[in-house]
C-alpha cells in the first residue's frame, strides 16, 4: 500500500461491486479518491453510494465518468458484456477480473482497438486483506508500462502493485501459477490431516508442526529454479529421484494402513516413477517438469 496517491486523489470508476469490488472501492474512498461505481445488481452499488461513491445507472455512464476505469467482475465474458456499449476512447482500462493469460492478451487487443490503454491484473489477496497495509496483499499487473507508471500510486492504494511485464497475459500467468502451487500445498495438508485423523492426535497440536515443515521445505523452490535455468536437474541434489521414489512406497503403505485414499498423492508419484523409468534416477525431482510440457 502507499499514501502517495493521497496527494492527487484522482477520480476513478469501478465496475463490479461484489466482495472484492466493494473492498477495492472502500479502500479508494478511504484514501480520498472520488469513485464512481456500477454493478449489474444495483443494490450492491447503492450500498457503496452510502459510503460516498457516486452510483452510475449503467456501465457506459460509469466509464464516461473517469479516465481510469477498474473492472472487477465475475469472468472475462462479463467484462465484454459490461463494456459492450461503453466508449473506451482515451480511457485507461485496468481489468482485475480473474482470467487466463490468453484472456488477458485477447482483452488487451480488444481494448486497444477501441482506443484504450490496458492493464490486466491478478489479485493476490482475499477481500478482508484489501486496504490493510499490514496484510501483505498485492496485485500483479501486466500490459501498458506507461499506464502502470502513471497510475502506480493510485493502484497501490488498496494493495501493493507489482508490474510483471508488457505482455498482458503475464499478470494472470503469475496469479494462476501461484494459485496452482497453493492448490498442491492444500492437497498435501489435507492428506497429512487425513493420516492422523483416526488417531489420538489433536489437529491443533499437529498444525504447528505442519506449518513449520512446509515453511522449511518451501525454500526448495530456489534450488528448483536454479536447476531449471541451468538445465542441470542433478545440480545440488540432496535426495535424488531414485531415493524419493523408493520412499514413496512408505507413503502409500502408511495411507493404506490408516485407511486413507492416496488419490491426492498418486498423480505426482506416478510422474516421479515415469521420470525414473526414463533413466533420470540421479536427478532431483525437478525433472518431472519435463513430463508436464505438452508441447514436447
Amino acid at each position: 500500500m502507499t499514501d502517495k496517491a493521497s496527494a492527487s486523489r484522482i477520480p476513478l470508476t469501478v465496475l463490479g461491486a461484489g466482495a472484492m469490488g466493494t473492498a477495492l472501492v472502500r479502500a479508494w474512498l478511504a484514501a480520498g479518491h472520488p469513485v464512481t461505481v456500477w454493478n449489474r445488481t444495483p443494490a450492491r452499488a447503492e450500498a457503496l453510494g452510502a459510503d460516498g461513491a457516486t452510483v452510475a445507472a449503467s456501465a457506459a455512464e460509469a466509464v464516461a465518468a473517469s479516465r481510469l476505469v477498474i473492472v472487477c467482475l465475475l469472468d472475462d465474458a462479463s467484462v465484454g458484456a459490461a463494456l459492450e456499449g461503453a466508449d473506451l476512447t482515451g480511457r485507461d482500462l485496468v481489468n482485475l477480473t480473474t482470467g487466463t493469460p490468453a484472456e488477458g492478451r485477447t482483452r488487451a487487443a480488444w481494448a486497444e482497438a477501441r482506443g484504450a490503454r490496458f492493464l490486466d491484473g491478478g489479485i493476490m489477496a482475499v477481500p478482508p486483506m484489501i486496504g490493510d497495509a499490514g496484510s501483505g496483499a498485492y496485485v500483479f499487473y501486466s500490459g501498458s508500462p506507461a499506464l502502470f507508471e502513471e497510475h502506480r500510486d493510485t493502484l497501490a492504494v488498496p494493495a501493493g502493485a507489482r508490474f510483471v511485464g508488457a505482455d498482458a497475459g503475464f499478470a494472470a500467468l503469475h496469479d494462476v501459477a501461484l494459485l496452482s502451487a497453493m492448490t498442491g500445498m492444500f492437497a498435501g495438508i489435507m492428506h497429512a490431516f487425513a493420516l492422523i485423523r483416526p488417531e489420538d492426535i489433536a489437529p491443533k497440536d499437529f498444525a504447528p508442526l505442519l506449518v513449520s515443515w512446509l515453511g522449511a521445505m518451501a525454500g526448495s523452490a530456489h534450488l528448483a529454479a536454479d536447476q531449471m535455468e541451468s538445465g542441470d536437474y542433478a545440480k545440488g541434489v540432496v535426495s535424488n529421484l531414485a531415493m524419493q521414489v523408493a520412499g514413496n512406497a512408505t507413503l502409500l503403505r502408511t495411507a493404506e494402513e490408516q485407511g486413507v485414499s492416496p488419490e491426492l498423492l498418486t498423480p505426482y508419484i506416478a510422474l516421479m516413477e515415469r521420470r525414473l523409468a526414463e533413466g533420470h534416477g540421479e536427478e532431483d525431482g525437478t525433472g518431472v517438469v519435463e513430463l508436464l510440457d505438452l508441447r514436447r
